[in-house]
């Protein structure tokens, strides 16, 4: 059986699925999780489903390797403390999880697949748990279900979609107009004139802020390819400057469509980083490509790239040094 877990913003709203090829398949949800936190479930799930002798093939190193490596020896060994002598991780989810496998062992095996690899099973539990995720409902079915992602929310632009994220103004020379930037957006430019060459539907996915996400604007104009605003809240460059609130309507007056993913602006500082979490967990779900600007050190940008490996496998992420 085939299990995967998804998440819309991590922390945020998230789904699980199994399935079994030919056979059943069943998805459920959590309002707010993390990405980790359905793939355990979705094993243990799958699981208690069925009985007898069961090979688990995931996308999950998190989960595989903790069985294959037997990471939870050790945890029982150390009280369930890491080789850091830190507690283990999200443990309410393990221990019934590693119980069950306890008591099956000679039965059970993992397997790791590479994620969104054209492995049918892995993209149908894939599509499952986004679709879990999204609705935040459940389902259980047999065989093989109509599950597409641009079904479930129509505010998802069709085409072969490529999210741009990265750095704001300071990691790039400044605010004003400047040589790295410059750079930048010619390289952004040849990347995605590239890419049109090999997807005629090719379309840009940008969140619009300072920095990266509008060079990705800009350079999909450059490039002839159509953008899609993806706004985490309206009005989001309220507290701008006013030349770059000028500069920023401009590009929201190009772009080919506008999202916005919630209606109402936040109140405080919390709220808005909250809301720039789910922009994210909204790109990396709905994104097949993403190219990150990224020198490499900033940890929140290298996060943002780890979410969207995870979505749409490490070969489908592009690093572009600044």
């Amino acid at each position: 059986m085939y299990t995967d877990g998804a998440c819309s913003g991590n922390p945020g709203p998230g789904g699980w699925a199994w399935a079994v090829p030919g056979g059943r398949w069943t998805a459920g949800f959590a309002t707010q999780t993390t990405n980790q936190r359905m793939e355990v479930v979705a094993a243990y799930e799958a699981l208690r489903a069925i009985d007898g002798a069961v090979e688990v093939v995931s996308d999950s190193t998190y989960v595989v390797n903790c069985f294959r490596d037997r990471w939870w020896e050790g945890w029982i060994a150390r009280g369930w403390k890491n080789s850091a002598k830190k507690d283990v991780a999200n443990q309410d989810l393990w221990k019934p999880l590693i119980e069950l496998y306890r008591s099956r062992a000679s039965e059970i095996e993992f397997r790791w697949v590479k994620g969104h690899s054209e492995d049918v099973m892995n993209d149908l539990v894939d599509q499952l748990a986004v679709r879990a995720a999204q609705l935040q409902q459940a389902d259980t079915g047999e065989g093989v279900p109509e599950v597409s992602v641009e079904d479930l929310d129509p505010r998802v632009p069709p085409g072969h979609r490529v999210a741009v994220i990265g750095h704001r103004p300071p990691a790039l020379g400044g605010y004003d107009a400047n040589p790295i930037v410059a750079e930048v957006e010619r390289r952004l430019t040849e990347v995605l004139d590239a890419k049109r060459q090999l997807h005629d539907d090719l379309v840009v996915m940008t969140g619009l802020g300072l920095g990266a996400e509008q060079l990705g604007a800009r350079a999909a104009l450059a490039a002839g390819v159509p953008f899609v605003a993806v706004l985490p809240y309206p009005d989001q460059d309220s507290v701008w400057p006013a030349l770059s609130r000028a500069g920023y309507k401009s590009l929201l007056a190009a772009a080919a469509r506008t999202v916005v993913l919630q209606p109402k602006a936040p109140s405080n500082r919390q709220q808005a980083g909250g809301a720039l979490a789910r922009r994210d967990g909204w790109l990396a779900g709905n994104a097949d490509e993403a190219i990150a600007v990224w020198n490499g050190d900033d940890p929140a940008i290298g996060k943002q790239v780890r979410t969207f490996q995870d979505r749409v496998g490490e070969d489908n992420v592009w690093i572009l040094h600044p």
